[in-house]
């Protein structure tokens, strides 16, 4: 019995002839050079990729000797004007401020009275009057005209007078600014990037 796989379709005469074997093609190996061995792939046929310069050697890797340097930054410039300011932002922040200068101011005015206290100084200055005036003036005493509670509600009343006419000195300005700001255009001040 005859294998039925082995014969094809009849033909015009009704017989049947043999099939011929299908032929497979060898896989294609790229061509090598003579005395290559079989193994190997020539360096002008591989394909290399951004990183590779030289042949064999790894992606991302520079050649030696040819390193680039980290490109540099560039400066960034802004030229602005300060064409308009806010007269109830200066008004707060001039307050504030001042009232941190009064706070500094009375005690460091309690403070100066502590210091030449306990230095002795105002023993000195009475001891020095007296003998200017002469024994006559009766004794003055430094700290009877000038105690400590006088000092500092003398520092008190300066630290509010100075925070009314800071704050208002400041508001003044601000508006004095604006109004010379839409005249000239402003203060220019350039920014950079560092």
């Amino acid at each position: 019995m005859s294998n039925p796989d082995s014969y094809s379709t009849p033909n015009s005469n009704g017989t049947r002839q043999p099939a011929s074997a299908p032929r497979v093609s060898a896989p294609s190996r790229p061509q090598q050079r003579p005395g290559a061995s079989a193994g190997t792939v020539d360096a002008a046929q591989r394909p290399q990729g951004p990183g590779q310069g030289v042949a064999g050697q790894r992606p991302g890797q520079n050649p030696p000797g040819l390193v680039k340097p980290a490109p540099r930054a560039k400066v960034r410039r802004a030229r602005l004007l300060v064409s308009k300011v806010d007269p109830w932002s200066v008004l707060k922040m001039a307050f504030l401020l001042s009232v941190a200068l009064g706070i500094v101011t009375v005690v460091a005015a309690i403070v100066l009275w502590t210091v030449l206290d306990l230095t002795g100084i105002f023993d000195q200055v009475d001891s020095l009057l007296g003998t200017l005036a002469g024994s006559e003036g009766g004794g003055f005493e430094l700290k009877k005209v000038a105690s400590l509670g006088q000092v500092a509600s003398f520092a008190v009343i300066i630290a509010v007078i100075n925070v009314v006419l800071l704050t208002a000195l400041s508001m003044l300005s601000a508006v004095l600014y604006n109004i010379s700001a839409t005249l000239v255009g402003g203060i220019g001040v350039t920014l950079t990037d560092d």
